[in-house]
């Protein structure tokens, strides 16, 4: 039997994750003296009865190293976050107001015949419904004030900027701006060929990922946090998250998880993109994990109106999740998808040969099926306004036809919508009275 000794860090009683582990190790196999003075971005979740004093006495703690601090509350998860080195992190791993310690990691970000295919086009017409009174809020890499979003009138109508703090819309990187177009583009500058889903919807730009399309776990926490917190002043309906990291641990530990969770608990609808990470199982990530959030997957349509030749596109991740659930909860086009282009960012400069025109760009990916999928929850919020974050995701899963040979399906606009008009009639039905008991 051998007489290793395990490393403190391997005996810490679950309060730090596998990804902090990691960490370590490395920073272990590092010299003594870089090991000593690097910083580790973290995460602190807090007991929910942590007493103020204890939490102030963590706070000095952590500030009497001064390679060491801690920075910005998370009031969602109940968590603050910072950067400690490994001996700190040691030394208040055991403190009584520290529930769990995270590492800080790195998350990523993941219209042609699209509106006629998946019946947009054909549901706005007869019901004349476009997203109106509904906001959808993308938090990506911002959003470039295209004309297909302020034409006739501007309808980004609050932005938030995460990274870098500034206060009027822009997209550095553009990969936002193609998933604002890909869920409500009006399609003005291409004679209305290239439109979203709903076209009228109201859009909120939360920046949270930065010119390269990289962001970390708290900066998207904070995004999230800001929109429940914003979600009555601006009329918050929807999130759009086409971004992730590869899931470590159960959506109950996962803090992305956790937070879009409290998200979808206060009346939000959260879209998660499901993740390019196919066609492996089991590849499923963090925030799309979560059982309560509608996972979108993408459909390759094969570049035809026909639905009859789609197929699950090859590089969307598949489920089960880490915990064994079914994901992903529906499927929409995301292959060769055109939308919105960002003039000036890093998608023009590296997808030159995708750009459509001057004002449109060509990406694929579970990015694109994910505010498609937003889109069309604009338009049943709209037919219905009464509708919960579950009445919603339930109506998806049982109207999406069942194709692919997956438990739920492709997500079908008219039915969906007429479904959502249904279940309002349904509401407003009197209940028939059977007489005395």
């Amino acid at each position: 039997m051998s007489e290793r000794k395990r490393v403190w860090f391997e005996e810490n009683d679950s309060r730090l994750d596998p990804a902090l582990i990691e960490q370590l190790r490395q920073s272990e196999r590092k010299t003594y003296r870089t090991a000593r003075t690097e910083k580790i971005p973290i995460i602190i979740r807090c007991r929910q009865d942590t007493a103020n004093e204890e939490m102030d006495q963590l706070l000095k703690q952590c500030g009497e190293d001064v390679h060491s601090h801690l920075d910005q509350e998370m009031r969602l998860i109940n968590s603050v976050k910072g950067q400690l080195t490994p001996k700190k992190i040691k030394e208040i791993k055991d403190h009584t107001a520290v529930e769990r310690i995270y590492y800080d990691r790195p998350v990523s970000a993941y219209l042609d015949i699209t509106n006629e295919q998946i019946g947009t086009a054909a549901i706005r017409e007869r019901l004349q419904i476009s997203g109106a009174g509904v906001t959808i809020a993308v938090l990506d890499t911002g959003i470039h004030p295209h004309e297909d979003l302020t034409t006739p009138s501007n309808r980004i109508i609050a932005f938030h900027d995460v990274i870098n703090g500034e206060t009027e819309p822009y997209d550095d990187n553009g990969h936002g701006t193609h998933c604002a177009g890909d869920a409500a583009g009006n399609g003005a500058m291409s004679n209305g060929k290239y439109i979203g889903p709903a076209p009228e919807a109201s859009l909120v730009g939360v920046k949270v990922l930065d010119e390269g399309g990289g962001g970390s776990l708290s900066s998207i926490i904070q995004g999230i946090e800001w929109c429940v917190d914003y979600k009555d002043i601006h009329g918050i309906d929807i999130l759009s998250l086409s971004l992730g990291a590869p899931a470590q641990e159960s959506f109950r530990l996962d803090p992305l998880s956790l937070a879009v969770q409290e998200a979808w608990h206060s009346g939000l609808i959260v879209c998660a993109a499901a993740g390019n990470s196919g066609p492996t199982p089991s590849t499923i990530g963090t925030p799309a994990i979560n059982p309560f959030v509608i996972t979108v997957g993408a459909a390759d349509d094969q570049d035809t109106l026909e639905r009859t030749d789609d197929e699950i596109a090859e590089y969307s991740s598949r489920g089960p999740t880490i915990d064994q659930f079914i994901k992903p909860d529906i499927y929409a086009p995301g292959t060769n998808i055109i939308s919105l282009l960002a003039p000036g960012s890093t998608t023009e400069t590296e997808l030159a040969d995708q750009i459509i025109g001057e004002h449109y760009v060509q990406m694929s990916g579970t990015s694109m099926a994910t505010p498609i999928c937003a889109g069309v929850i604009a338009l049943m919020l709209e037919a219905n306004p009464n509708l919960s974050p579950n009445d919603v995701k339930s109506i998806l899963q049982v109207i999406g036809e069942p194709v692919f040979n997956h438990q739920w399906g492709y997500i079908n606009a008219q039915r969906t919508v007429d479904a959502a008009i249904r279940y309002q009639k349904d509401m407003k039905a009197p209940v028939p009275d059977t007489g005395p008991a």
